[in-house]
């Protein structure tokens, strides 16, 4: 009875997140993609453009994280559930605090207002917990496509493989987020005062994909891995075969937060990101779907006499 009462409260939140992404995504490629038309400048239209702009964004993010959250209280208990919203939006926040702060391991890159307060006038606050909810659904796609086994080395692949699904995420919103001046990246300069060699500086700091430096894909990468293994030693392999990836939701959630960057990459003609971003995010997802609702255990094998 509680997990259907908190699976119906996740679909419920996993609507209003999607509609809201929805929202947002057609106003990019209409009201607001390019100079505002004149009826913006009348009331009621001005203050609702105003609210909209300023609140849909963390809102749609918060919906994502209570749709992933309440539905992990219903599989698995609220306080586990409690214990990997806590894990997965700490460690990323700290992790972004270090990348915000020092360029480790991202790179030199600082974010905007739009997205809200931020954390210590560094981090906006929808930032760590959509890192809890997106990992939620790598490991929901990880648990129908891989064997669900317990040991340290199996959790190990399954956060692996957890952080290049987190990481493919990241191929189409960070041209997008970059584009629309949600974030900047920095000229690496930090890393020449500190002594660093050209090649590491450029590492941190040269523009390879649409102006972000390959170190975004290894910080994310890495934070994805170690927040995915966290999330794994407080609920093992196993219970996310039996008990969190029999629902689609979790998958469901990760593949919605695909829509608005490929929208806006598509917008603006980043032609490499819309379609490499698709593909990244369409396969597993795909994959997943189509896959087993619930992947048998290993076979024990016989101790030797």
């Amino acid at each position: 009875m509680e997990s259907t009462r908190s699976d119906r409260l996740a679909t419920w939140a996993l609507l209003g997140h999607l509609g809201l992404i929805a929202f947002s995504s057609l106003a990019m490629v209409t009201v607001l993609n390019g100079p505002p038309g004149p009826w913006l400048a009348e009331e009621p239209n001005a203050t609702i453009m105003r609210l909209a702009w300023k609140f849909s964004g963390p809102t749609y993010v918060v919906l994502g994280a209570l749709a992933a959250l309440l539905h992990a209280t219903g599989r698995l208990g609220l306080g586990r559930a409690l214990a990997i919203f806590a894990l997965g939006s700490l460690v990323s926040l700290g992790s972004e605090l270090a990348g915000t702060g020092t360029g480790f391991p991202f790179g030199e890159y600082k974010y905007t207002p739009l997205l809200g307060y931020r954390i210590l006038g560094l981090v906006p606050f929808p930032i760590p917990i959509s890192w809890f909810y997106m990992i939620y659904g790598c490991l929901a796609i990880c648990a129908r496509l891989m064997v669900p086994a317990n040991d340290s080395a199996s959790r190990w692949k399954w956060a692996a493989v957890a952080g290049l699904i987190l990481v493919a995420w990241d191929v189409s919103m960070d041209p997008a987020m970059v584009k629309t001046s949600h974030w900047i990246w920095g000229s690496g300069q930090q890393f020449r005062d500190m002594g660093f060699p050209d090649w590491l500086v450029a590492f941190f700091s040269r523009d390879v994909f649409y102006g972000m430096p390959l170190s975004n894909w290894f910080g994310w990468y890495l934070t994805g891995t170690v927040v995915a293994r966290l999330m794994l030693a407080v609920v093992p392999p196993a219970d996310w075969a039996q008990r969190v990836s029999p629902s689609a939701t979790p998958i469901w959630i990760y593949a919605t937060n695909g829509i608005m960057p490929i929208v806006l990459c598509l917008r603006d003609g980043l032609w490499w990101a819309a379609g490499l971003g698709t593909m990244a995010m369409a396969v597993p997802v795909w994959l997943a779907l189509r896959a087993p609702r619930t992947q048998p255990a290993p076979a024990l094998r016989a101790r030797p006499a």
